[in-house]
């Protein structure tokens, strides 16, 4: 009896150590999402240039079985257009912009904050305080005006928090089960370009300041291969007249992300491989799952389209900027 007694408790003592030690890992779901809008800084031309400015912020996740977040990244792109009042513009359209956690101290917060951080320090704490929460509890956190309130969170964030909360919401109920694990480390890459739409007023119609980025989450493992990916992009556009004022209703305009779009984005009627988009952009995920940052940068491409065979049978766009954001995601990813 004895004898059997001692089996069992070594026994369980074997599967709570299996366990204790096991807990950090585990499949886990990954998630991205991207809350853009267009009515907060821009404005009509008058004497001073007008501007169109897109804000899109964006959040990645990683989520583990129990709805827990165990990963959290943020990351804002400002796209700023500017044209005068003749319709004009007056950023070069060959124009790129950095996320705010590229510029780092060059965004230029921590003169402005009551409590000395810069952008990327509060964003990092943010991610922080949310690592460990459920959707439910990041929902909880308390407000006023779309600033924390809680004292445990305002000695190191203090900035407005509205959209990330609504990011991080988005990306937790989208999130899927890519291969990722519960420890592995997380990524985010954001690129900034003016589309090709965008052009200055005429009498044949408005101008258009079309803010086009392109996002990456990336999970890596131990030995920094990919294990997950997502892979977006939204085009933001505010138009403006001859006269240089805005004809966009930016109060109620909704950007949706090509993803959020889906078939509705309409790329498969003019696609070679009849794929939408979306479609496309999973293609572009399966092929690099398993493969390091080098060599997703190092994938062949004639004028950014891909020329391998083993990839243009389910990618056939441009993939210049989805290689650029996993390669910035890679350079962040912890």
């Amino acid at each position: 009896m004895k004898k059997n007694l001692a089996l069992l408790f070594g026994l369980v003592l074997v599967m709570s150590l299996f366990t204790a030690c096991s807990s950090g890992g585990g499949k886990a779901k990954t998630g991205l999402a991207v809350v853009t809008s267009t009515d907060h800084s821009s404005k009509d031309a008058g004497e001073e240039d007008g501007l169109a400015q897109a804000d899109s912020t964006v959040a990645a996740v990683i989520v583990d079985s129990k709805g827990v977040i165990t990963n959290v990244k943020f990351d804002v792109l400002q796209t700023k257009t500017k044209f005068n009042a003749a319709g004009e513009l007056t950023t070069d359209a060959a124009a790129t912009f950095d996320s705010k956690e590229m510029l780092g101290e060059a965004y230029g917060m921590r003169k402005a904050s009551p409590i000395g951080k810069e952008w990327f320090e509060q964003a990092d704490a943010l991610a922080e305080y949310v690592t460990g929460k459920t959707l439910k509890e990041v929902q909880g956190i308390a407000l006023d005006g779309g600033y924390p309130t809680a004292s445990d969170l305002t000695s190191s964030v203090t900035m407005n928090i509205s959209d990330m909360i609504s990011a991080v919401e988005k990306a937790v109920n989208n999130a899927q089960d890519l291969g990722a694990s519960a420890d592995d480390k997380l990524g985010l890459g954001l690129v900034g370009n003016l589309h090709k739409s965008t052009k200055n007023a005429s009498a044949e119609g408005d101008g258009a300041a079309t803010a086009y980025n392109h996002y990456a989450a990336v999970t890596f493992n131990k030995d920094s291969k990919i294990t997950s990916s997502i892979i977006d992009a939204s085009q933001a556009t505010v138009n403006f007249s001859v006269e240089g004022k805005i004809t966009t209703d930016l109060a109620n305009e909704v950007y949706e992300t090509k993803l959020e779009l889906g078939d509705r984005y309409d790329m498969k009627k003019a696609s070679g491989i009849g794929k939408e988009w979306f479609e496309q952009s999973k293609g572009f995920s399966d092929y690099i799952a398993g493969k390091t940052v080098a060599e997703v940068t190092g994938i062949a491409v004639d004028g950014g389209y891909p020329s391998a065979a083993d990839l243009t049978s389910s990618v056939t766009m441009s993939i210049t900027d989805m290689q650029t954001a996993v390669e910035r995601a890679g350079a962040n990813a912890k």
